[in-house]
């Protein structure tokens, strides 16, 4: 392995420089020093890590700035490396002053003296740590090889010289380390002890010694670190000074000033080794006073020592800081660490152990940044969480009533090196994320501005569930005490809408075992009320409604969300924000007779308003709602239809729809059959007409795109089904068994011929006006008693109403009519079928009417 040498063009004032063997000393070859390239720790890409991954073998880049293609072709010549720079500075200043300064020579024997040198450093190893700086044992080979000369003359007279003085020896020498670029700073000394080396060609003299290396100025060391992990630092200027006293055999040779000056470029320059985290764990410790609660964290790291480097390294301390907002501010120091014992050994691995204690939470790590929303731990979980390393400074300092000396405490404190912490990426972290017990609340229309918390969105409350997987290196006591997210929900892979949980939601966690893998979970359960539901695409929605109307079966709603999470532990109060998570929201589909089951009915009705082709009315209207849900309506408006046509609208306010059965629910409606034209008129009439004769009639109801006008896409989803409801029964009178009969009873006299009728109104508030009436009775459904035809008009009052005597022509000889005589002075049953017309207010209509088993009292 060749020596570094001093490139000529970047020597400043050296007198001679030792050449690598087979090459001349010119610093534009890329092959020289090639080993001091080297980092001093090489890949452990064999070494299995904490989280299970391994390097890649073909990598052996590592992220920081100072890596270079120079150091993979140095992998392929291990045998030629430099274990120094230091050692190598060294012996290169002695080899040459040596040669240069023993004799005081032609240009031609210099010339020889450059080129012939061969230093070839076997080992570095550091004895020991002293008060004051290393003590290192340095083992190296020189010798003069003359073929590596190129010009004859120079070759010949060069070993002829070398010849005759044969050796060459040195007294004890201090070797001063400057950096002329960085204001001529002291990088360190070195102390060498007394040398001998053979100048025959070819003969090589073994270099074993020991000698005392002092660290120089500090700050230095700060500041080249820093130009370096930044990546300003182009190159690296050593400059060595020495005053060598020098003989040959027992005659002094003098003492002579030597400088010699070595330039690494940046490609050159070591860099950081690789490493390996194989193992963090994060766990709940008392604080050294005994008087609170800390966070700990060990971390155990392997590297592989590829160089011939023997070293106990004692305890070291350091600082733990993370960045701020910006890069320009300061760093937040979030913790204290200590390594343990270092052993360090020739081409084995080495095993550091480092035990972090966090005491408390820094104001400035949960301070917002300005112009966000985000802390610096915001940004700091934000990449853990999301398999982004995020990076922390490691910062050296003193260690209290510790035996490390102090000169590395206070060469450590000034060096702050970054470190990629490694990540953990969060696509599991939140397994399930599920709300059941749901309660629907749509918009308010008068909310306005007299309701800040109404944006216009339906709301959602329900009870949230939320499993998440705590990593196997999190041995913390953990409890969520809060929860918020927003969370875009998918039908088929397509978006349907956006829950948004922007206010902290009160939380409870559990923490269990999971049987099978082993895995902690921490089960997160919250009651979340008012969470804006906002419906992004219609289309989706609409065929999510009718899955739940006609499938048959649950809907399942994928759910992709960012949970941010209120947590205590052993520190505090914390907010995790950002934290993903993937789930589904099974919803339950309606019953199978859904709209059988709802059952509506009639109370009060009250006419509000008439013209000659409409009513509007007021009624309360008791139902059953067989749905797992609930919901609260502030407004609706539906139309009512029967075959295509639209006879009229409803409309409710302020619903609050609860499981089971409602009563004197307030609807208002409009009946106006004639705005759907002739043929509305037509279905208007035969609808009205079979519901005032008690059939059992359907009605389809149809929302539109004003139904709910603070959610216009929740009523064109609506729109889209076809819903049929039986129409809600009218109640005449207060009896039960008389439900659904507008004529109660009626008395026949034979002897006038006429007929009185007991008719019971539907209306509490309103009279309904009978203007004319062709009616037909019967017995047993068919046989026809008498025929009545009248055109004065009566009223029937609201209540119970008694109607005037009506003419009867009697079917005289017909079954009917012969059932009627033999029944004088009982009841029978008979059967009516009529055409009325009725009128209220200003509306009047003509509508047939058939009532079955209506009791007939038979009188003289």
């Amino acid at each position: 392995m060749s020596g570094p040498k001093s490139p000529s063009s970047s020597s400043s004032s050296s007198s001679s420089s030792l050449a690598p063997r087979g090459e001349t000393n010119t610093i534009s070859r890329d092959e020289d020093i090639a080993s001091e390239t080297e980092p001093l720790l090489s890949s452990t890409s064999a070494t299995p890590r904490y989280d299970g991954d391994q390097d890649d073998p073909n990598d052996s880049s590592v992220a920081y700035p100072g890596s270079s293609d120079a150091a993979k072709n140095a992998m392929e010549e291990r045998a030629r490396r430099w274990p120094s720079l230091v050692a190598a500075l060294i012996l290169g200043i002695l080899a040459t002053t040596i040669l240069l300064g023993a004799f005081l020579l032609p240009s031609a024997v210099e010339v020889y003296a450059k080129e012939a040198a061969v230093l070839e450093p076997t080992s570095l190893s550091l004895e020991s740590i002293t008060a004051n700086g290393l003590r290192a044992r340095i083992q190296a080979s020189f010798r003069l090889d003359g073929s590596r000369v190129q010009d004859d003359a120079s070759r010949r007279l060069g070993r002829f010289t070398t010849w005759v003085v044969r050796k060459l020896g040195t007294e004890e020498t201090r070797v001063d380390l400057y950096l002329p670029d960085y204001d001529n700073a002291l990088l360190g000394t070195a102390v060498i002890p007394p040398l001998v080396i053979s100048l025959v060609d070819g003969e090589t003299t073994p270099l074993d010694f020991i000698t005392e290396l002092s660290p120089g100025d500090a700050e230095s060391y700060r500041t080249i670190a820093n130009d370096w992990l930044e990546g300003k630092l182009d190159r690296l200027k050593v400059l060595g000074r020495a005053d060598l006293s020098v003989k040959s055999g027992i005659i002094p040779l003098g003492t002579h000033p030597v400088t010699e000056t070595l330039v690494l470029e940046a490609k050159r320059i070591p860099s950081l080794p690789t490493y390996n985290i194989t193992q963090v764990n994060f766990r709940d410790v008392t604080t050294p006073d005994g008087h609170g609660g800390a966070l700990g964290a060990d971390i155990s790291v392997t590297a592989y020592n590829d160089f011939p480097v023997s070293l106990d390294v004692p305890e070291l301390g350091f600082q733990v800081l993370v960045p701020d907002c910006y890069p320009s501010d300061p760093l937040i120091v979030v913790a204290d660490a200590i390594t343990g014992h270092i052993t360090v050994r020739p081409h084995a691995d080495v095993l550091l152990d480092a035990h972090g204690l966090v005491q408390e939470i820094p104001t400035r790590l949960t301070r917002v940044c300005p112009n966000s929303r985000s802390s610096p731990l915001d940004n700091f979980l934000q990449q853990y969480l999301h398999g982004d390393s995020p990076t922390v400074y490691v910062r050296g300092q003193r260690l209290p009533e510790s035996k490390t000396p102090d000169w590395i405490s206070v060469t450590l404190s000034n060096i702050t090196i970054p470190v990629p912490f490694p990540a953990h990426k969060a696509d599991d972290f939140i397994r399930n994320f599920t709300l059941t017990n749901v309660h629907f609340k749509l918009p308010d229309l008068l909310g306005g501005p007299e309701d800040p918390n109404d944006d216009g969105n339906p709301r959602v409350s329900g009870n949230l569930k939320v499993v998440a997987v705590l990593p196997g290196e999190m041995n913390l006591g953990i409890n969520v005490t809060g929860l918020r997210a927003t969370a875009d929900v998918f039908y088929k892979e397509r978006k349907m809408g956006e829950l948004n949980i922007s206010k902290w939601q009160h939380s409870t966690s559990t923490k269990m075992e999971e049987e099978q893998s082993h895995l902690t979970l921490l089960k997160i359960e919250s009651r979340v009320e008012d969470v804006p539901l906002d419906i992004t695409d219609g289309d989706v929605f609409s065929e999510v409604i009718q899955k739940l109307f006609f499938g048959g079966q649950d809907v399942l709603l994928d759910v992709k969300a960012n949970v941010d999470v209120k947590v205590n532990a052993v520190l505090g109060d914390l907010a995790l924000k950002g934290l993903p998570a993937k789930g589904r929201l099974p919803v339950k589909h309606m019953p199978n007779d859904l709209f059988g089951s709802i059952s509506p009915q009639v109370g009060e009705v009250r006419i509000l308003d008439t013209s000659p082709t409409s009513i509007h009315l007021e009624a309360v209207v008791n139902l059953t709602n067989p749905t797992p849900y609930t919901a609260y309506i502030p407004y609706i408006n539906v139309h009512v239809a029967k075959n295509g046509s639209v006879v009229g609208s409803a409309t409710a306010e302020h619903l609050n729809i609860t499981r089971g059965n409602h009563t004197n629910i307030p609807i208002t409606a409009v009946w106006n059959p004639f705005e759907a034209g002739e043929k509305g008129k037509m279905v208007g009439k035969e609808l009205l007409s079979q519901y005032l004769s008690g059939f059992n009639v359907t009605m389809d109801i149809q929302t539109h795109r004003d139904s709910i006008p603070a959610v216009p896409l929740i009523g064109e989803a609506l729109s889209r089904l076809n819903i049929s409801l039986p129409a809600p029964k009218l109640k005449f009178g207060d009896e039960e068994d008389d439900e659904g009969r507008f004529i109660r009873d009626a008395t026949f006299h034979l002897f006038s011929s006429t007929a009185t009728f007991t008719l019971v109104s539907p209306l509490h508030y309103n009279t309904i006006y009978i203007d004319t009436v062709n009616a037909t009775a019967y017995y047993n459904h068919t046989e026809p008693v008498g025929r009545i035809e009248y055109d004065i008009p009566f009223a029937a009052l609201p209540g119970t109403t008694r109607t005037p005597n009506l003419p009867v022509e009697w079917s005289v000889g017909s079954i009917g009519y012969d059932a009627v005589r033999k029944a004088l002075g009982g009841d029978l049953q008979l059967d009516a079928r009529a055409n009325v017309t009725v009128r209220i207010g200003n509306w009047r209509e003509t509508v047939w009417y058939i009532g079955n088993g209506i009791g007939a009292h038979i009188r003289f």
